[in-house]
């Protein structure tokens, strides 16, 4: 809870803070300089916050239920997305050119006071887990949980770094897929607003679908809709590439929405609880914390590496480009398929690769119990 909160609050006064950095005409240099320093203090931020409040929702869900439960921080994410994209597309559409780069631009950093409340509350409402609790009363939390992880939960680590590769189709849904539509040297030259909208409306449909993916991962396992979400939408990057190609943009939109908003959750709405129940309670959050975040850093690469191996003016963009994603892809899918299964191991016993499994009839009288008491 502690680290969950700390992140919170980071987040929200440095994202605040942007949206009160000096002009260059104001500061000089000091005003690029503010702007990269709080774009770090974001980026470790948020290096803690998912990885915090997955576990922080998964220790507290019940049993046989905590891949529908943990993935609401996913569902949280892209509904965070949507308000963003609420607040930013009225005010480009309402300014003028010059008031929005003025100022309107800040207003949707200043509106992150939002978050500071969301961590008073947390802070006053939400108490540490009983799994935490019992590891602190146990006196087995560790003084460096880094060096545990390293040294004793590698392999778990390495598989969630690869799984994490499967940012890639974000990439190529709107920061690949953006430019090959709209700049001049592809030659496609579709109409910039279209691509002001495909991640609005995929994420709308992701807050939809979410849920039950998480829902499906307590059913059948958490492993299956990785793997399946991962091999289907690295083989719906190439007809999404070539649907740009073609100039059809209703048909590039709809396999966008489909790829990212309804395949890709596959994944997304499934690895808030897959990845912390690799690590023991002691060592959960660093090791989905480092995992995932060294994964994420690489996709950061990706534009860059599409762009070097199809540049504009080059033939066969939607092949290159999709073989290198659906490569990617089937190396998360492999990580996925060699990690053990966890949604029927008991919460005390996650991160134990010799952990009993419950029995497949007894997890589903537990899961049931577990839904009746909620409803």
């Amino acid at each position: 809870r502690n680290v969950l909160l700390v992140c919170l609050f980071l987040m929200g006064l440095s994202t605040m803070a942007v949206g009160l950095v000096p002009t260059y005409a104001q500061a000089g240099v000091w005003a690029p300089v503010l702007l990269v320093t709080l774009r770090l203090i974001q980026g470790f931020a948020v290096a803690g916050e998912i990885s915090g409040a997955s576990s922080m929702i998964l220790e507290h869900a019940p049993f046989g239920r905590r891949g529908y439960f943990a993935s609401f921080t996913l569902q949280g994410v892209q509904a965070g997305q949507i308000l963003a994209a609420a607040v930013f597309l009225p005010l480009s559409y309402a300014l003028s050119k010059e008031a929005f780069l003025s100022w309107g631009w800040r207003v949707p950093f200043l509106l992150t006071v939002l978050v500071l409340i969301a961590g008073v509350i947390i802070r006053r409402e939400v108490e540490e887990t009983p799994a935490f609790r019992e590891e602190q009363a146990k006196h087995t939390t560790p003084t460096a949980p880094v060096r545990e992880v390293l040294t004793h939960h590698w392999p778990d680590l390495i598989r969630v770094m690869c799984m994490a590769l499967m940012n890639v189709i974000p990439v190529v849904a709107t920061i690949f897929g953006a430019a090959y539509a709209v700049q001049p040297g592809y030659g496609v030259q579709m109409d910039r607003s279209v691509y002001l909208w495909i991640p609005v409306i995929g994420n709308i449909v992701a807050v939809i679908v979410i849920p039950f993916v998480g829902a499906l991962s307590d059913r059948i396992g958490r492993r299956p809709p990785i793997i399946v979400g991962a091999l289907a939408a690295g083989l719906l990057a190439f007809a999404y590439l070539h649907a740009i190609s073609i100039r059809n943009v209703p048909l590039a939109f709809v396999l966008s929405v489909l790829m990212w908003g309804v395949v890709y959750q596959g994944y997304n709405a499934v690895f808030p609880s897959f990845y912390p129940e690799l690590f023991p309670t002691r060592a959960r959050v660093s090791g989905m914390a480092i995992a995932q975040n060294i994964g994420t850093m690489l996709t950061a690469f990706l534009p860059a590496l599409f762009a070097a191996a199809a540049p504009p003016g080059s033939t066969n963009v939607p092949l290159t480009v999709g073989a290198l994603a659906f490569g990617v892809t089937i190396i998360s899918a492999l990580a996925a398929w060699s990690a053990r299964e966890t949604y029927r191991v008991h919460l005390n016993d996650l991160g134990d690769p010799a952990a009993p499994v419950v029995d497949k009839a007894e997890y589903e009288r537990l899961r049931r119990e577990s839904v009746a008491a909620a409803v």
